[in-house]
């Protein structure tokens, strides 16, 4: 069944469309002339919509500001306000922006007023043309829906439908839908679920796909193109936001090639494959490494994750500086293998990160601190690590990590274990020895 096509400012979700390319600003939203500078670079980059966090209603006057500022520069990219925790700035924000996310998780603490509260933003979405995302990620359900189904993909799939009855029962269908999760696992079965219930409903609404917290590097890329081609390649999926914890700009071109060879722009640089046993041997003749890194990662990360194969094995070559690179001899084979297994959650060869990309509300130096735990940690093993940017949304959305350093602010730092948090208030300077010694204790 067809997608709904959903309108957000005149970029077409869905329907058949191409795959629309996403990204996010990491500046305080206060900072109005630094937020239009960064929504600038990013849309002569490519992205196709933008998604700027809105803390609080004081911050309402500030997106508008940028809006009307980025207009007023030639640039018409839509906007995104980013909600958490604030139903009446979600309302507030809805006659301002293209789209507004809400996460029913944290909508509202009661589940039956914050039905009531989106009946309201409804209406208002209605009447100026707003598009809505009903974003749910993984470990910030809400109480309603865990005490139901746990914390699991099925619940995550119910969660979202209810939601959407709301909608067609007021008869409003500009909604796109997503349901992320750091972990591929859960993320890609969460989607399937979903996709099913609303094929059963009779009623697909486009969905937003990406693999929320994927880190930064090439771990931070394969993850998402493991997880996100997974969908993609079964026709789940009409816009992509690839989650680093890097300049958001970087995101956008391996979101572009997402969206490109899904949509039949791009090919991959696979020549041959063979199977040794469940182990399949890829050889490659890639342009730069970087293409070989995302063509790997799409052409076998649904093969693993799906367990219909064990091990991949890489031959061939790639271009670097205008030379012919062997993969076997430069070791970038068995680095790829390896960071891929890792991806599909089916071998681990070092801790396995979570970092939030950071928005408006991070209020230390995110990128910095996630080097340096990733430096200091590097040799620990079966171990999950989340570094987050706030205090506000890093406990719930680290839902599978072992160890937690999530920012307050101030310079400080809280660190948990699990969903606990068993140091707070602790100095940047000293925290990541803190945590070490913590894990070490175990």
């Amino acid at each position: 069944m067809k997608t709904l096509e959903v309108n957000c400012g005149g970029v077409i979700i869905g329907g058949g469309h191409p795959v629309v390319v996403q990204t996010m600003c990491n500046t305080h939203t206060y900072d109005v002339e630094g937020t239009v500078a960064q929504c600038i670079r990013m849309a002569k980059a490519g992205a196709e919509i933008i998604r700027i966090t809105v803390p609080g209603l004081r911050e309402v006057e500030d997106i508008a500001a940028i809006k009307r500022r980025l207009r007023e520069e030639g640039v018409d990219t839509p906007l995104v306000a980013d909600i958490h925790f604030s139903s009446e700035t979600a309302i507030a924000v809805a006659s301002v922006v293209e789209k507004v996310r809400i996460n029913p998780g944290n909508f509202h603490r009661d589940h039956e007023q914050a039905r009531l509260q989106f009946a309201r933003l409804l209406e208002v979405c209605k009447e100026h043309g707003t598009a809505i995302r009903i974003g749910l990620n993984h470990g910030s359900l809400g109480e309603y829906i865990t005490n139901l189904y746990g914390n699991t993909p099925f619940a995550m799939a119910k969660a979202a439908m209810e939601w959407i009855e709301m909608c067609i029962e007021a008869g409003f269908y500009n909604v796109v839908v997503s349901l992320k999760s750091s972990n591929t696992v859960v993320m890609v079965e969460a989607y399937r679920q979903l996709a099913a219930m609303m094929q059963e409903r009779g009623v697909v609404f486009p969905m937003h796909v990406g693999v929320t917290e994927a880190g930064n590097g090439d771990s931070g890329r394969i993850k998402s193109c493991v997880g996100i081609s997974a969908l993609l390649s079964e026709g789940i999926g009409d816009t992509v936001r690839v989650s680093l914890t890097e300049d958001p700009v970087n995101e956008i071109p391996v979101g572009r090639y997402l969206s490109d060879r899904y949509c039949g722009a791009t090919a991959s640089s696979l020549v041959r494959l063979r199977l040794e046993g469940r182990t399949a041997v890829a050889e490659y003749h890639a342009p730069s490494r970087g293409k070989l890194l995302l063509d790997a990662a799409c052409d076998f990360g649904k093969r693993l994750l799906d367990k219909e194969l064990d091990d991949v094995k890489f031959t061939g070559t790639y271009i670097e500086d205008g030379n012919e690179v062997s993969v076997e001899d430069s070791g970038f084979g068995a680095y790829l293998s390896d960071e891929l297994l890792q991806a599909a959650r089916r071998r681990f060869y070092k801790p396995e990160y979570i970092a939030c990309p950071g928005c408006g509300r991070t209020m230390y130096d995110l990128q910095g601190a996630f080097e340096e735990v990733k430096r200091r940690t590097s040799h620990l093993k079966d171990v999950v690590i989340a570094v987050m940017g706030c205090i506000v949304n890093g406990p719930g959305e680290m839902a599978d990590a072992d160890w937690g350093y999530v920012g307050e602010g101030n310079h400080k730092v809280s660190i948990y274990h699990g969903k606990e948090p068993v140091l707070r208030h602790v100095p940047d300077t000293e925290a990541i020895d803190r945590l070490l010694e913590l894990i070490e204790r175990q």
